[in-house]
């Protein structure tokens, strides 16, 4: 951090981050950021809405509540905005992301701290967003931000915690110190590759608790239908090299719950449409907004298939979304499946398929 920084909010260091992303996640980190009293560079592409944000103050799209306060610049420069930041935030869709960093790669500098905040997976190569990172600017000291952060109460400042997943502890040390704050927590953890599993696997869970929800059921259901989620994508994530305790933290568990049972998630919303009666399509184009979990979906599919590792909410969901499957159908036939054990990792699978 330079030696010229100035005093921000309550003593603490100004520093320069840039956020690059204008959706609902971004703005929630750059408000954060500017009631923290850092000068916040905010990229989007949209012409149009960095005027709105400058004029307003106000993400008309997707904050259109909330006034964001502090020194907040919104640019459509991306270059330049990475070029005055100390560090990067990176809220990007999935589809987008490696694409975006890889077309400015140029502009980031040796050391810079780089953090993603995508909860998503790449398409070619089931790759994370940590390891686009590293292949497109290895040169930079990355991290992942991951959790239980619904934007909607962010924004609200309501009591919400994180995780801060990098090998490298100053890169840590620097999230709690840009984040922190009296509503808003930052936890660390070294496990990136299974904090940031966690956040993207979690959607497809919240889909099906959204379709759950749609058609009424009980409490116990819904209560059977998160652990079993939770059971499936720790044996997948474990399986692809991740820790198992993470998910018993805020980026496993916690992210799971809170997005499972809340109609401000995105993912759960397009999972309780498609249970009124919507198709896919018509669901996601009427939430305005990108739910990585139908991406994610497909994804997990074929990867869990092709290492062998038995998942039947993914594969059930993925035949209801994609193969207009009846849903009473699906669910019966997971209710007819092996009885099989409680906990991953304590008693023997007496199943692989």
């Amino acid at each position: 951090m330079p030696d010229n920084a100035t005093p921000g909010k309550d003593g603490a260091t100004s520093r320069d981050v840039a956020v690059l992303g204008g959706g609902s996640f971004g703005t929630a980190m750059a408000k954060v950021l500017g009631e923290n009293g850092h000068t916040v560079h905010f990229w989007m592409r949209d012409q149009d809405q960095a005027e709105e944000i400058r004029q307003t103050r106000i993400n008309k799209r997707y904050m259109p509540n909330i006034t964001l306060e502090g020194d907040i610049q919104p640019t459509t420069d991306l270059a330049e905005a990475v070029r005055k930041a100390e560090v990067v935030l990176v809220a990007i869709p999935s589809k987008a992301f490696r694409a975006v960093i890889r077309d400015n790669s140029q502009v980031f500098r040796d050391g810079q701290i780089v953090v993603s905040l995508t909860k998503g997976i790449e398409e070619h190569g089931f790759k994370l967003m940590s390891e686009i990172l590293q292949e497109e600017i290895p040169k930079c000291r990355s991290g992942v931000l991951s959790g239980p952060n619904l934007a909607g109460e962010i924004v609200n400042r309501e009591l919400t915690a994180t995780v801060i997943a990098a090998k490298d502890p100053e890169v840590r040390r620097a999230i709690q110190e840009l984040l922190g704050c009296e509503y808003f927590r930052v936890y660390a953890n070294v496990d990136v590759y299974g904090v940031e599993l966690a956040g993207a696997l979690k959607n497809i869970y919240a889909i099906v608790a959204g379709l759950a929800s749609a058609l009424d059921l009980g409490e116990n259901a819904k209560a059977m239908l998160i652990t079993r989620g939770l059971a499936e994508m720790s044996r997948f994530a474990v399986s692809m090299g991740a820790n198992p305790m993470t998910f018993m933290g805020l980026a496993g568990v916690g992210d799971l719950i809170a997005t499972c049972t809340s109609n401000k998630s995105r993912n759960f919303r397009v999972g309780y449409a498609v249970g009124k009666g919507k198709k896919l399509d018509e669901a996601a184009k009427e939430l305005g907004q990108v739910a990585e979990g139908i991406y994610t979906l497909k994804l997990v599919k074929e990867k869990s298939e092709s290492i062998g590792i038995y998942m039947p909410l993914v594969r059930g969901l993925y035949e209801i979304l994609y193969k207009d499957a009846s849903i009473n159908a699906v669910i019966s036939s997971l209710m007819m499946a092996v009885q099989n054990s409680d906990v991953e990792f304590i008693l023997p699978r007496t199943i692989t398929q």
